[in-house]
């Protein structure tokens, strides 16, 4: 019924592995049933629920556009979706201690559901974070390492902790527990929409979406998959030159408003491009072109981070019909 192997070997994962150790690829999670109504059967692996009450957030319309609002979600991001999926899972293996790399919206939403788990929890950020998302990451008790270098060395220095390494990125749990987003946009609009705007950097939400959209598709529920669209920024674009056979060279410092996407060297980027590439698009966008998309939706009552606001941006700039932008993080963290 669910299978877990690697995305590029097709290696089945032995135990609790975060990579394949024959290729070193990610894992997958395969789901071989069909789709059923109540959305937590789909995930027959967990045993018990640690939720805060996530999923189920609103659709609204603007100016012919829908918006899927999972910035409500309870820590105020999609990636909430995520973490209950990878904590419940975790909990049921006996983790009780686990560590993550993330000085933003995944380290405060594994910390909140690790927290509700009974977990102890360690976040690696960089030296130099700050800000509201850092405060909600230690109100919710979870300890706080900050490491000197570069982003890479923040996740190694998670990674080889003594602490069970539950990355958002590698661990298969946490992209497939998005699916429900998929499932929910489908519901919302009583079928499939025609494209999906997604901010994209580390490519869990992607990834995650295209896993649930193609379950639906392969359980006969939608005739064809939505054209997905990853929306990135001018500075951070490693997808869209990918796809598009452009040349990239990811800046010293990322300086962009869109501060939550800053994947210049995604590990899941060859997974990211095969599902552009078959079915949908990527754009980037200036950060002048995200201030603009932020000042909209706040003027009508949305108020995102800028990183949610370049989905916006990116639907300006292709448009078509029967489209979803979806809104990601609070913009409450960025005040």
């Amino acid at each position: 019924m669910i299978s877990v192997k690697c995305a590029r070997c097709g290696k089945e994962r032995e135990g609790l592995e975060v990579r394949c150790r024959r290729c070193g690829g990610p894992f997958v999670v395969e789901v071989e049933f069909p789709y059923r109504d109540k959305v937590r059967e789909n995930f027959p692996y967990i045993e018990r629920w640690y939720s805060l009450g996530e999923g189920n957030t609103p659709m609204v319309k603007a100016d012919g556009v829908y918006f899927k609002l999972d910035f409500l979600n309870p820590t105020g991001s999609f990636k909430d979706r995520g973490s209950v999926t990878l904590i419940s899972a975790l909990a049921a293996k006996g983790i009780r201690r686990i560590s993550e790399d993330s000085s933003g919206n995944a380290g405060a939403s594994i910390a909140a559901y690790g927290a509700a788990a009974g977990m102890e929890v360690e976040i690696y950020v960089p030296e130099t974070a700050r800000g509201a998302k850092l405060r909600q990451i230690e109100a919710y008790g979870a300890k706080v390492v900050k490491v000197k270098g570069s982003r890479e060395d923040v996740a190694k220095a998670a990674e080889s902790s003594s602490a069970y390494y539950a990355s958002h990125v590698w661990q298969p749990e946490f992209r497939d527990g998005i699916r429900t987003l998929a499932y929910e946009l489908v519901k919302n609009l009583g079928k499939a929409p025609g494209a999906v705007y997604l901010p994209t950097s580390a490519g869990t939400l992607l990834l995650g979406v295209y896993a649930g959209f193609k379950h639906l598709l392969n359980s006969g529920v939608i005739s064809e998959m939505p054209k997905l669209v990853a929306v990135q920024t001018e500075q951070v674009r490693p997808l869209c030159a990918a796809v598009k056979g452009e040349e990239y060279r990811p800046p010293e410092r990322v300086t962009s408003i869109a501060d939550a996407l800053i994947s210049t060297n995604p590990p899941l980027l060859p997974e990211m491009a095969a599902v552009v590439k078959k079915y949908g698009d990527c754009v980037w966008v200036t950060d002048a072109e995200i201030e603009a998309a932020w000042r909209w939706l706040a003027r009508r009552g949305l108020l995102v981070e800028p990183s949610s606001a370049a989905a916006l941006a990116g639907y300006w700039k292709l448009r078509g019909e029967d489209a979803v932008v979806v809104l990601t993080g609070s913009g409450l963290k960025a005040i």
